[in-house]
C-alpha cells in the first residue's frame, strides 16, 4: 500500500452508477418497452432482442440514452414484422425523452469523498456515453468543481486509458481508476499498469457483466466510495 500512496497522483472516476444513479433508469425504461410490446412478444424475448440490437449498434451509435432509444425503435419495428403503429414509435421516443429529463441523483457520500480526496490528488472523470448527455449530467450533479479534467470516451479500452494518461502527463502507475464495471473501469487500467478499484452497483447492464477472479496487487474490491478514504 505504501508504494501505491507514494506513486499515486490521479484518481479517475467512472460517472454512471459510480457517482450517480443511472442503470435503474434503463431498467425502468425496459419495463415500459416490454409492456409496449406485450401483445407481440413475451418479455424475455423482447429483452433478448433489444440487447442484441444494442450490442450490434454500439459501433454506430455508441453508448447512452439516445443510442438506447434508437435500438428500442429498431427492435420494436423488426420484432413486430414492421406492423408497429406510429403511435408506438412515438411512445418509445417519449420513454427516451423522459430518461433524458431525469434528475441526477448522487450516490451516498459522493461529494464528501471527492472533497476529501481532492485535497491530496488530482481527480478526473473518465466515462463512456453520449457527449451532450454526460455533460448535462455533470453540470446538474454539482460536482464539476472537484475535477481537474473530464474525459468522455467512445470506448474504455486500454488504448483509451493510454490516451488519458498521455493527456494528463503521468505514468500508468500514477493513475487509479474507480468504477462499477470490471470490464470497462478496472481490467483495462490494470493491464496497462495502473490501479483499479471496483465498487459494484446493485444492477449491471448485461453487456458489462463478466464473471472473473482478479489476482493483482493493484486491484481493490470495495463496497462503497467511502472506503477510499480509509484506503488512501
Amino acid at each position: 500500500m505504501e508504494i501505491m500512496i507514494n506513486s499515486l497522483k490521479v484518481i479517475a472516476f467512472d460517472a454512471d452508477d459510480t457517482l450517480w444513479d443511472n442503470e435503474t433508469y434503463f431498467r425502468a425504461a425496459e419495463e415500459k418497452f416490454v409492456s409496449l410490446l406485450e401483445n407481440y412478444l413475451p418479455p424475455h424475448s423482447t429483452l433478448r432482442a433489444l440487447l442484441k440490437t444494442e450490442i450490434d449498434n454500439l459501433g454506430l451509435y455508441g453508448y447512452g440514452i439516445k443510442a438506447f432509444m434508437l435500438s428500442m425503435i429498431e427492435t420494436a419495428i423488426k420484432e413486430t414484422s414492421y406492423t408497429l403503429p406510429a403511435t408506438a414509435v412515438d411512445e418509445i421516443i417519449g420513454i427516451g425523452k423522459e430518461m433524458l429529463s431525469k434528475p441526477v441523483t448522487l450516490l451516498p457520500d459522493v461529494e464528501l469523498v471527492l472533497q476529501e480526496l481532492s485535497k491530496k490528488y488530482k481527480l478526473v472523470v473518465a466515462t463512456k456515453g453520449d457527449l451532450l448527455d454526460q455533460e448535462r449530467k455533470l453540470k446538474k450533479s454539482g460536482l464539476m468543481g472537484y475535477f481537474h479534467h473530464i474525459e468522455i470516451m467512445t470506448e474504455k479500452a486500454e488504448q483509451d486509458y493510454q490516451k488519458l494518461i498521455h493527456h494528463l502527463d503521468i505514468e500508468a502507475r500514477e493513475l487509479m481508476m474507480v468504477g462499477n464495471s470490471l470490464k470497462s473501469d478496472v481490467l483495462p487500467v490494470l493491464n496497462i499498469g495502473g490501479y483499479g478499484v471496483h465498487i459494484p452497483y446493485h444492477t449491471t447492464w448485461a453487456h458489462e457483466a463478466i464473471d472473473i477472479t482478479i489476482e493483482n496487487d493493484r486491484f481493490f474490491q470495495k463496497t462503497s466510495l467511502t472506503e477510499l478514504l480509509t484506503m488512501l
